[in-house]
């Protein structure tokens, strides 16, 4: 399924802003937009004529071998890295020409979860996730503590709120970086790697609370991953409450539907699609990649 030409999104010029200071959009308006981005490093090229879109509660998951530009899109939407050409917006406002302080105010709707977990072994679990509440805002202590603990909690880690993250078990610790890249409540959450380095069953565990976020938060998630497994998971999958009670259960067609896979090949889109149509592709290269 191709994508077309994306055009500038539009915001409600009468909407009130919120304390980033960024667009309230209109409903139907995508909160990420690449259109036509190419970027290249001297003679090698990373992306060419790159386009996509993606909608507020919805899912990209980004596949692709080593060095096909996955973890260059995140970058690309963090202001880390400029394209060569094209745009770039996030949530209405374009982005590939600001500059490292207007980036700030756009980064307060990104939450970034590293491949590592990228957690700091000199503070704890408490003050890891609540780390940008206390360096970025003027919230009261007590309403910082709040919030750590109701995200710890949402993660199912909230016994180990005073260890240190040496004291965690891998899963664990990717748990806790969720968690951190959440308490600031961001629209968008970005994965990169999300469980490189884990088993199945501690991936899955790591998977369900992506899946809890987009679908119980209505977050926006892109997903940059080589873990097919892992990929087809959170497609595959969605969140419900009952009773109080958070499961996991099979998705339907239509939120199947909702996440879409982009395979990157050589800089350039070599499918684009669902989950079903990913797995009915008699394209050879993919064909290669699934088995």
């Amino acid at each position: 399924m191709g994508t077309p030409a994306a055009q500038p999104p539009s915001r409600n010029a009468s909407a009130p802003r919120g304390d980033a200071d960024t667009a309230v959009l209109e409903p139907d308006v995508p909160v990420i937009v690449f259109e036509g981005v190419d970027l290249a490093f001297d003679d090698k090229v990373i992306l060419r004529n790159l386009s996509f879109t993606i909608r507020q509660g919805h899912t990209k998951i980004f596949l692709g071998a080593s060095g096909a530009g996955k973890s260059t899109i995140l970058k690309l939407i963090l202001g880390l890295l400029k394209p060569d050409a094209g745009a770039i917006w996030v949530k209405g406002q374009r982005v590939d020409g600001m500059s490292e302080v207007e980036m700030m105010k756009i980064r307060h709707d990104l939450g970034m979860v590293f491949q590592e977990g990228a957690l700091f072994d000199s503070l704890t679990v408490r003050e890891n996730v609540g780390y940008k509440l206390y360096e970025e805002t003027d919230l009261p202590l007590d309403q910082v503590h709040a919030r750590v603990e109701e995200v710890l909690g949402f993660v199912g880690l909230g016994e180990h709120i005073d260890k240190a993250p040496s004291a965690l078990s891998g899963g664990q610790r990717r748990r806790v970086a969720i968690a951190r890249a959440m308490t600031a409540k961001p629209p968008i959450l970005l994965y990169d790697e999300p469980t490189t380095g884990l088993d199945p069953i501690t991936s899955v565990t790591v998977d369900a609370e992506i899946v809890k976020l987009r679908d119980l938060e209505n977050v926006s998630t892109i997903m940059v991953t080589h873990q097919l497994r892992d990929a087809f998971y959170v497609a595959e999958h969605t969140a419900i409450r009952e009773n109080g009670e958070v499961r996991l259960v099979p998705a339907d067609a239509a939120k199947v539907a909702e996440t879409e896979f982009i395979m990157l090949r050589d800089g350039e889109i070599a499918f684009e699609g669902d989950a079903h149509e990913l797995r009915a592709s008699s394209d050879p290269y993919l064909k290669a990649f699934l088995s």
